[in-house]
């Protein structure tokens, strides 16, 4: 009787389609894809330089937003600059190891984003709810620490994603319909059963998704209540104005994560073309609208920013 065949094939290279069926657009596509990153890059570079320079910046809030903006760059550069050679130069190939490594970058520091929204939450919560004890919950060493316990859930859950893909044997087409290296969409690649290997990614987005969403709608919640409660109804205005647009960048990332997670698990009939360019928002999007929604619309920084752009006039003129 002759020796099983125990090997498991790996491809060298995968094949990103893209957007089935908007190939012809994808040049076109990329124009819109390509401004939204240069946004996010210019915009999340100008608030960790501000906020660094600038110690009257060194707040839970700002720091947080720091987190939040590292957390952006690695998420959009993991992604946009990938994607536009695919639309604009035509490189379909990457190869199975640049996968991989894509896909860790991509599902942690989702991760790591829905898990700083929820830090910034708890802050405006202990901020409008109990200014006083403010500064005396939110130390800086209390900080720190939840920094690193949401960058190590990040890593923690989603760093068997590449190790579980790297155990299956691949003997179908190597083409992956998809714009980037997504964990569901390179496991249907596979030529055994991955049932186990997909629940377990959807779980772990499904859980760790709605935990933070049920405890920042909560957050926001008594927010709001405490807003309604105040004496001043231009303060009030004023407070919602600011939880609002706070409110809406959260629900643009939730609400296309979460239609991206369940069109997997139950949207057999949903277009792929209309799946894939949601899943690119929740992806490129808020790294776009966060330097803006928290950063240009707060008062300290935007004065930071003029203060700077004034010295550096005054620095050229002078000399």
């Amino acid at each position: 009787m002759p020796p099983l065949n125990t090997s498991r094939p790996t491809p060298i290279t995968f094949v990103l389609l893209g957007i089935p069926g908007l190939e012809h657009l994808h040049a076109w596509i990329g124009i819109p894809f390509c401004s939204m990153y240069v946004v996010a890059v210019v915009g999340n570079v100008t608030i960790l330089a501000v906020v660094r320079v600038e110690r009257s910046l060194h707040e839970p809030m700002f720091l947080f937003l720091c987190m939040l903006s590292v957390t952006d760059l690695v998420l959009s550069t993991s992604t946009l600059p990938r994607m536009l050679c695919l639309f604009w130069l035509r490189a379909h190939d990457i190869a199975f190891d640049a996968c991989l490594t894509q896909m860790f970058f991509i599902h942690s520091f989702t991760a790591m984003e829905s898990g700083f929204f929820l830090a910034m939450a708890i802050d405006r919560y202990v901020a409008i709810c109990d200014p006083l004890h403010h500064s005396t919950i939110l130390t800086r060493s209390r900080i720190i620490i939840m920094g690193i316990i949401v960058v190590c859930r990040g890593v923690a859950f989603f760093s068997p994603h590449p190790i579980l893909l790297k155990q299956l044997p691949y003997c179908r087409t190597r083409i992956i319909a998809h714009t980037y290296c997504e964990f569901m969409a390179v496991v249907k690649l596979a030529c055994m059963d991955a049932g186990a290997t997909k629940s377990y990614s959807l779980s772990m987005a499904s859980i760790i998704g709605s935990c933070d969403a049920v405890l920042i709608a909560v957050s926001y919640a008594f927010i709001l209540r405490s807003v309604f409660r105040l004496p001043s109804r231009e303060a009030s205005f004023k407070a919602l104005g600011t939880c609002g647009s706070h409110v809406c960048v959260i629900l643009v990332f939730y609400s296309t994560a979460g239609f991206s997670i369940f069109t997997h698990r139950f949207g057999k009939n949903v277009p792929a073309h209309v799946h894939i360019f949601i899943a690119n928002i929740y992806i490129l999007v808020p790294p776009f609208l966060n330097p803006i929604v928290y950063g240009v619309r707060t008062k300290k920084i935007r004065e930071n920013i003029r203060e700077c752009v004034l010295q550096l006039f005054k620095t050229k003129i002078s000399q």
